[in-house]
């Protein structure tokens, strides 16, 4: 089943599992989101469902968000966000997800917004080398220097590290443990960190990763050239016993 939800970012922290161990989780409040928009197949050319998330004043929204959202009942809120899923005809216009729909064990991929750091110059932005401040290297000695461009090609290559804006774009991490899930609180913990501020929105829905569990049939070998000595006659070890 696929499932998809709205929150937001509320920080780090870690937890400890049964054996003791201590996880590195990211806390996140999601939901409670609303179906504000249901689309189907037949009159939009694909299934998805738009959920809105965070209540807003009627005032703070336009006339247009507000005629779209009235459609949902009295649902007014802030953060729109379509999921294509499956099993949208689970779901109609009006229903609440809540955080209950995930679950521990469940693997997910998580978007948003990475931290903005303005303009900043090739040493902080790509990692690049800085020249010696013994001799003569003047006040340039965090600037790029020279591209090397000359008579041909006489221009500079598209993707050549440079300064320029960094961070404020979308990041998605993909497959990440849900490791504990607190219904009443309806607070998310994941394994690790997602991209974003405290307090920033963010996106979960179920992972695109298929992970295949390590002991399986399926990860076992069955290629006979590849068997151990003792099975497979073919082998060297074998023959020289």
């Amino acid at each position: 089943m696929e499932k998809a939800i709205i929150g937001k970012k509320v920080g780090m922290t870690q937890i400890f599992d049964e054996a003791g161990k201590v996880i590195p989780v990211t806390v996140i409040e999601a939901g409670p989101c609303t179906v504000v928009q249901k689309k189907t197949e037949e009159k939009d050319g694909y299934n998805a469902v738009q959920l809105g998330y965070e209540d807003v004043a009627e005032k703070k929204l336009t006339k247009p968000e507000l005629g779209h959202l009235k459609k949902a009942g009295e649902a007014r809120k802030k953060t729109l966000k379509e999921f294509k899923l499956a099993n949208c005809d689970a779901l109609n216009v009006g229903d609440e997800v809540k955080a209950d729909v995930f679950a521990e064990g469940d693997r997910v991929d998580v978007t948003g917004i990475s931290k903005g750091h303005g303009y900043q110059g090739v040493i902080k932005r790509h990692g690049a080398a800085r020249l010696k401040e013994t001799h003569g290297s003047g006040p340039v000695h965090r600037h790029a220097g020279s591209m090397g461009s000359s008579t041909d090609p006489s221009r500079i290559f598209k993707g050549k590290i440079g300064a320029g804006q960094m961070g404020n774009e979308q990041v998605t991490v993909l497959n990440l443990d849900v490791v504990k899930v607190d219904t009443e609180l309806g607070l998310i913990a994941v394994r690790g960190a997602i991209p974003g501020p405290k307090g920033g929105i963010v996106y979960l829905r179920n992972s695109v990763i298929n992970v295949k569990e390590k002991g399986t049939a399926a990860a076992i070998s069955v290629n006979p050239q590849k068997a151990s000595a003792r099975v497979n006659p073919q082998k060297a070890s074998a023959r020289n016993k």
